[in-house]
């Protein structure tokens, strides 16, 4: 079997960026191609968006233009 992985060198181990269907102890052949970080694949914007942990009302998504563009609010109704 052969498989492209990205994995993060942290000193002492690669570390793979996304899960790998190995077996553990499962011998391997490494080849190492480094990357600069202008070749680093853009972040997911859905990923960015849960990491940032927003909180909002509970209509924010029936009600995004007024809350975007300064239409009704809740205490106006």
């Amino acid at each position: 079997m052969s498989q492209i992985l990205e994995a993060t060198f942290d000193g002492e181990v690669f570390r793979p960026s996304e899960a790998v269907e190995l077996q553990p102890n499962t011998r391997v052949q490494l080849i190492v191609t480094t990357k600069s970080p202008a070749e680093d694949k853009p972040k997911s914007f859905l990923r960015v968006a849960r990491s940032l942990r927003l909180s909002g009302p509970a209509d924010w998504s029936d009600r995004l233009d007024d809350y975007l563009y300064g239409g009704a609010k809740p205490s106006d109704e």
